[in-house]
C-alpha cells in the first residue's frame, strides 16, 4: 500500500524530477552499489532532492531489498524482481545490496523528509523520533517545508522539535531568540540539552582579548589560580614552561662544583630568588634548558589577559539562553521547596495524629504513658486482622477504624484501672510501670503475629498521587492522613468545647477537688480521658500502618516524636500539639535535605535542637494559662 501511495505521488510529480532521479541512478551507480559512509552523503542529498520517487528506492535500500541485475537496480520482493525505474518484472538472479549500519543511518535520515508526509501515523512518528535522535541543519528546512500533520499530538511534537532545531541551526538570531522565549515555563531535558551548548565557553589568554562574546574576564589569583593561568599561556605558546621546584632543585644539585652552583653558594639556595638566579646562570652556560623564572612568570601574567569566551558569537542569543536556564533553575528551586513543604506537612500530620492521643493523656492527666506507642501498634495490627477477614479493602478500612478505636479504648481503660489509677501524681513510677507494659505488649504481639512485617494494604482509591504542578506531587494516602488529622483536631475541639464530657475533663484538669464537690467523679473522668486518648492512638495506628511496616516495634518508632510534639507544642494545649508537630516535621525534613545520607544524624540534630529550644521555651510554643497551667 505504501508503495502504491508513493507511486501516486510520483505520477503527480514533474517529469523533470523523474528524469533527475533516472540520471542520478546512472551517475552514482557504483557508489550506490558499494557505498561508504564517508562518501555517500552528497549522493543521498541529491537523491532526497530529486522528488518522491526516491522514497521507495531509499526504503528498499535501507531494508536491504535493493539489488542489481546486469547494472539495473531492482526491488527484491520475495522470489520476484521489479525494475526500479519501469516497474517491470526482471528475470534472473539479483545481487543484493547490503549497506552497513552507518550507511543505513544516513539513508534513514534522508528518508525523513518523505516519511513526514506519509499517511501512516506510525511512520510519521518514527520520522520525528529519528530527527530528534540525529538532527542536523538540513532537517530544519525539511520540517518547515513539510505539510501540517493532521494528528494533534504529532503536530505538537513537530512544533516543539522545529523550535528546538531553530535554536540550534537557524542563522537568524532573532528567530533563535524567539524560539528560546517560546519555551517560557518549560524545563524539559531536551530544551536544556539545546541551551547548554550555546553557553559553552573556551578559556583564552592574550595580550589583548579578541573581540567577541566574552562570558567573563578572569583575574589570576581570584577567578583563576596563577598556576592555571600560566599553564594556559604555556599551552598556547605564549610563555616558556616553568620548572617545578623539585625539578629545579634536582637540576641545581647535579651542577654543584666546589660548593657553588652558577656562582652562588649551594648553602644559600634555600632562597627561591637565588635558586632562580643560579638556574639562569646555568642556562647561560648551556648546562640546562631554559625555563621561566618567578619574576618572568609574574611579568608574563601581568602582561596578559584571560577570559572565558562563548562559542556562540551573538551575545543576544547567549543572554536569552542564560535567562531561560536561570528560569529553569528558579522553577526547580520552587518545585523542590514546594515538594519539601508538602513532605514536611505530611510528616507533621503523621506526628500530630500519633501525638493527639498522647496530648490527652499526658497533657490533660499529666500521665507519662510509655505504652502509648503500643496502642498505635495495636491499632495497626487490628487493621491487618480486619483485612484478613474482609477482602474488600475499602470495607475493611471502614470496619478497621472503629474496631481499632474500640480495642485500644478498652485496652486503655484496663491499663488505667489496673496500673495508672494507683500511681496518680507519681510520675516516675508511672513512667516505669508503663514502660514495662510497653515491653510486655511488644512481646505479646511477637508471640501472636511473629517478627515479620505484616501487610496493611490501602484501597485502590488511595493509590497514586495528587499532582499540583509540574514536579509537585504528594501521595494520595498522605493526603488522606492529613485530612484525618484535621478531622481529629475538629473532633477533639468539639468534645472538649461542646460536650458534657469535655466540660467535666476541663473541670477535673483545673481543680479536681472543686469538680468532685460539684458531683463529678474525677476517677471516672480520668479513666474516660485515658481511654479516649488510647482509642485515638489506635486509629492513628491504622492510618500509619497503611504506609509503614506493621511490626511489634511500630509504636516505638513514633513514641519519641510524639512526646517531643506534645512537650514542644505546650503540654495540655491541642493547638500547641499541632504547632509542635508542624515544627518537628518541618525541622526533620529540613535536616534530612541538608544531610540526606545519614538519617540517624538527622534525628540526633533534631533532638539537640529540641533540647536547646526547651531551654528558652520550657513550657512550649503555646503553654496553658490560668489554673490549668498550675494544675
Amino acid at each position: 500500500m505504501r508503495f502504491l501511495i508513493l507511486t501516486l505521488l510520483l505520477l503527480v510529480g514533474s517529469p523533470l524530477s523523474a528524469q533527475s532521479f533516472d540520471t542520478l541512478l546512472e551517475t552514482h551507480q557504483d557508489q550506490i552499489a558499494q557505498p561508504s559512509r564517508q562518501t555517500i552523503g552528497p549522493v543521498l542529498e541529491e537523491l532526497g532532492a530529486s522528488g518522491p520517487e526516491a522514497a521507495p528506492f531509499l526504503e528498499a535500500w535501507a531494508d536491504r531489498r535493493l539489488g542489481q541485475v546486469d547494472g539495473r537496480f531492482v526491488y527484491i520482493e520475495g522470489d520476484g524482481l521489479t525494475d526500479v525505474l519501469t516497474g517491470e518484472a526482471v528475470p534472473g538472479e539479483a545481487r543484493a545490496l547490503r549497506p552497513n549500519s552507518g550507511v543505513r543511518g544516513l539513508i534513514a535520515a534522508t528518508l525523513v523528509q518523505f516519511q513526514l508526509s506519509d499517511p501512516d501515523r506510525g511512520r510519521r512518528a518514527d520520522a520525528l523520533a529519528s530527527i530528534a535522535r540525529q538532527a542536523d541543519a538540513s532537517h530544519l528546512e525539511i520540517l518547515r517545508a513539510a505539510a501540517p500533520d493532521p494528528d494533534p499530538t504529532l503536530a505538537a511534537q513537530r512544533d516543539r522539535l522545529l523550535r528546538l532545531l531553530t535554536i540550534r541551526f537557524d542563522t537568524d538570531s532573532a528567530a533563535r531568540i524567539a524560539a528560546i522565549e517560546s519555551f517560557d515555563g518549560d524545563s524539559g531535558a531536551d530544551l536544556q540539552g539545546v541551551l547548554n551548548p550555546i553557553l559553552a565557553t573556551t578559556r583564552v589568554a592574550a595580550r589583548v582579548l579578541p573581540s567577541g562574546n566574552i562570558a567573563a574576564e578572569l583575574e589570576p589569583g581570584s577567578d583563576i589560580t596563577p598556576e592555571e593561568a600560566y599553564a594556559l599561556l604555556v599551552s598556547e605558546g605564549l610563555a616558556r614552561a616553568r620548572l617545578s621546584d623539585a625539578d629545579q632543585k634536582a637540576a641545581l644539585g647535579q651542577h654543584i662544583i666546589d660548593g657553588m652552583v652558577g656562582g652562588i653558594a649551594a648553602a644559600r639556595l634555600t632562597d627561591p630568588a637565588l635558586r632562580d638566579e643560579a638556574y639562569s646562570a646555568l642556562v647561560a652556560q648551556g648546562l640546562v634548558p631554559a625555563a621561566a623564572t618567578s619574576e618572568e612568570v609574574e611579568a608574563t601574567l601581568a602582561a596578559h589577559s584571560f577570559a572565558d569566551v562563548y562559542a556562540e558569537p551573538d551575545s543576544a542569543v547567549t543572554n536569552a539562553a542564560q535567562a531561560a536556564l536561570d528560569g529553569m533553575e528558579m522553577r526547580e528551586m520552587v518545585v523542590q521547596g514546594a515538594d519539601l513543604a508538602l513532605d514536611a506537612l505530611s510528616l507533621a500530620s503523621i506526628y500530630f495524629l500519633a501525638a493527639i492521643g498522647l496530648a490527652i493523656t499526658f497533657g490533660v492527666m499529666r500521665v507519662i504513658n510509655m505504652a502509648h506507642g503500643e496502642f498505635i501498634m495495636m491499632g495497626a495490627y487490628t487493621g491487618y486482622v480486619t483485612q484478613t477477614m474482609i477482602a474488600d479493602r475499602t470495607l475493611s478500612l471502614v470496619v478497621a477504624l472503629p474496631a481499632a478505636f474500640a480495642i485500644t479504648f478498652l485496652a486503655g481503660v484496663v491499663l488505667y484501672r489496673l496500673v495508672i489509677r494507683h500511681l496518680v501524681r507519681r510520675p516516675l513510677e508511672t513512667l516505669l510501670a508503663t514502660f514495662g507494659v510497653s515491653i510486655a505488649l511488644q512481646q505479646i504481639a511477637k508471640n501472636i503475629f511473629g517478627t515479620q512485617a505484616r501487610p496493611l494494604t490501602a484501597p485502590s482509591w488511595l493509590d497514586g498521587s495528587i499532582t499540583f504542578a509540574e514536579g509537585i506531587s504528594i501521595s494520595t494516602i498522605r493526603v488522606a492522613i492529613f485530612v484525618l488529622a484535621l478531622l481529629f483536631l475538629a473532633l477533639f475541639l468539639f468534645i472538649m468545647k461542646r460536650t458534657r464530657l469535655g466540660l467535666q475533663v476541663r473541670a477535673v484538669t483545673q481543680d479536681p477537688g472543686m469538680a468532685s464537690s460539684m458531683g463529678i467523679n474525677p476517677d471516672r473522668i480520668a479513666m474516660m480521658t485515658f481511654g479516649l486518648g488510647s482509642g485515638i492512638a489506635g486509629i492513628a495506628g491504622v492510618a500509619i500502618g497503611l504506609f509503614a511496616k506493621v511490626t511489634s516495634e511500630l509504636g516505638s518508632d513514633y513514641i519519641v516524636q510524639s512526646f517531643m510534639t506534645v512537650v514542644v507544642g505546650g503540654v495540655g494545649n491541642i493547638w500547641g500539639t499541632l504547632a509542635g508537630a508542624t515544627l518537628i516535621g518541618g525541622l526533620q525534613k529540613g535536616i534530612e535535605v541538608l544531610n540526606p545520607a545519614n538519617t540517624l544524624a538527622a534525628q540526633t540534630y533534631m533532638i539537640l535542637f529540641i533540647i536547646i529550644f526547651i531551654q528558652f521555651r520550657p513550657r512550649g510554643i503555646m503553654p496553658q494559662k490560668g489554673r490549668a497551667a498550675e494544675a
